[in-house]
C-alpha cells in the first residue's frame, strides 16, 4: 500500500536559481533549466550529499558537525514570495535576492506542506520537502542594496511564508514551465 498520495494540487516551475559560492553571498543566478543530482543541483552551494551543522539543528548535532544535506535546494512560492514583497513594501521581490533555488507557483499554504511531502516533475525527478525553511537575516543585505531599506523588514514579513528546503529523491532534469505534483505522506498528523 502506498505511504504517499497523490493529491490534486500541481504547479508550475517559475524560476530555477543557482547560488554559486555562498560565502561570496545569497545571491542566485537565474536558469531557465537545471540538472537535479542526488547531491542537488551541479556546482551549487547549498548542494552536496552531506553539509555541516548549523544553528537550525544544534539540538541534535554540535554546530560543523558533518550530516546528511536535507537542505539542497530552497523551494518557495510565487505567491508567497508576492505577499514577501508587499510587506516589505516591493511591487515584487526577485528571487535571486533571497538565495532561492526554486519558485514554484500554484501550491497553496506552500511553506506548510509537511515533510516528506513529494513535489514531482514530468519525468519523474522528485525533490522531498525537509521541513519550513525559517527566515533569516541574510537576504537582507542584497535586498537592501536593490531597494534600501526594504531588507531590513524581510525577516519579520517572510515568517511563515520562506518556503521550504528539499532534498533530491529522484535525479531528472527541470525547466521554467515544468508542471510539479504534489504528494503528501498518507498519515494522520502527529498527537502526543
Amino acid at each position: 500500500m502506498p505511504a504517499l498520495a497523490p493529491t490534486e494540487f500541481t504547479g508550475e516551475i517559475v524560476w530555477i536559481g543557482h547560488v554559486s559560492d555562498r560565502d561570496a553571498g545569497l545571491t542566485s543566478t537565474s536558469l531557465t533549466e537545471a540538472d537535479l543530482t542526488y547531491a542537488g543541483i551541479p556546482g551549487e552551494a547549498h548542494g552536496g550529499l552531506t553539509r555541516p551543522s548549523c544553528s537550525r539543528v544544534v539540538s541534535q548535532h554540535p554546530k560543523g558537525t558533518e550530516i546528511r544535506n536535507v537542505r539542497q535546494l530552497s523551494v518557495v512560492s510565487a505567491e508567497e514570495l508576492a505577499e514577501i514583497a508587499a510587506d516589505c513594501g516591493l511591487d515584487k521581490l526577485d528571487p535571486t535576492l533571497v538565495g532561492a533555488s526554486l519558485v514554484i507557483s500554484g501550491i497553496p499554504d506552500f511553506t506548510h506542506l509537511p515533510p516528506s511531502a513529494r513535489l514531482q516533475m514530468p519525468d519523474g525527478a522528485t525533490l522531498v520537502v525537509d521541513m519550513e525553511n525559517r527566515p533569516c537575516h541574510l537576504p537582507a543585505k542584497p535586498i537592501n542594496a536593490d531597494h534600501p531599506g526594504a531588507g531590513d523588514h524581510f525577516k519579520a514579513a517572510a515568517k511563515g511564508k520562506r518556503g521550504v528546503t528539499a532534498w533530491v529523491e529522484r535525479e531528472g532534469r527541470i525547466a521554467v514551465g515544468d508542471a510539479v505534483r504534489l504528494h503528501v505522506p498518507d498519515q494522520r498528523p502527529w498527537q502526543p
